[in-house]
């Protein structure tokens, strides 16, 4: 999946039609990529990625157990339970992955030839020699990341678990699969779409700024508001379909591996 997430990166840092490298289509983007940069231009930045996933993951739904958990003490309703403890869930592991994103979108926006390009190592030293580890840093866009993790996890657990509980259960092993991964991916591309704002001021926060040595792109919201302001509402929602393609199936196989793994262990352990 990770092709359409170097896409969908280069859609959100680029600045309108204006901007000489700016992509005409979706198509023109993947043709451009690989005429200019190679098949392994593809998988700029895969190594953080990979590093940060399975922690990643780990956290999102062994946090989401847990504050579901407490919130049963709680006079919610299991609904909103299931939303709230997602959106903790998020935020939590938000936290875990900002400074991995923050390496990988710079990576990600850099446009020479793959082997041209520092590795991830190298170009993570240098974050933190020249911008060091704070919010100008290995952790800028922190905000961003919160909001993009906390809204997304907030939806994606919420619609699931709510949506799986009122639409009645199938009998039939295959059926019940199928019912469990349209839910999934239902909840996954609803979740993209109310989220993608924070991505993109995410992407803008961590990538390349338009005037070297001038930090435009600050905070969150004052990202989305200048992003809104000089390129219409429409620009909060750049890079929504490779998004879409890669969590509306990735969010529904997630929770199915999620879901028969935990009644695996929970009845063989």
């Amino acid at each position: 999946m990770h092709p359409l997430d170097v896409v969908k990166t280069r859609f959100q840092i680029q600045r309108g039609k204006t901007d000489p490298t700016s992509y005409k289509s979706l198509g023109d983007s993947f043709r451009t990529i690989f005429r200019t940069e190679g098949l392994f231009g593809f998988y700029k930045g895969i190594l953080p990625p990979i590093m940060a996933e399975t922690p990643k993951r780990a956290v999102k739904f062994f946090t989401f157990e847990q504050y579901k958990k407490l919130l049963g003490h709680a006079s919610l309703s299991p609904g909103l339970t299931f939303a709230v403890a997602g959106l903790g869930s998020g935020l939590t592991e938000a936290v875990v992955v900002n400074p991995f994103e923050v390496v990988k979108v710079s990576l990600q926006a850099n446009r020479n030839a793959f082997t041209e390009q520092p590795s991830t190592f190298v170009q993570a030293r240098r974050i933190i020699t020249t911008e060091g580890l704070g919010f100008r840093g290995l952790n800028k866009g922190l905000t961003a990341t919160l909001g993009r993790h906390g809204v997304f996890n907030m939806v994606y657990f919420g619609f699931y678990f709510n949506v799986k509980n009122i639409i009645p259960v199938n009998e039939e092993p295959t059926l019940e699969f199928l019912r469990k991964f349209g839910i999934g991916l239902v909840s996954g591309t609803i979740a993209s779409i109310i989220n993608i704002p924070f991505d993109v001021a995410k992407s803008r926060i961590q990538g390349p700024q338009p005037e070297p040595g001038e930090i435009k792109y600050k905070t969150c919201f004052k990202t989305m508001a200048i992003v809104y302001k000089e390129e219409g509402f429409l620009a909060l929602y750049k890079g929504l379909v490779p998004k879409i393609m890669r969590l509306g199936p990735g969010g529904a196989v997630m929770l199915l591996v999620y879901e028969y793994a935990y009644a695996w262990l929970q009845k063989n352990w």
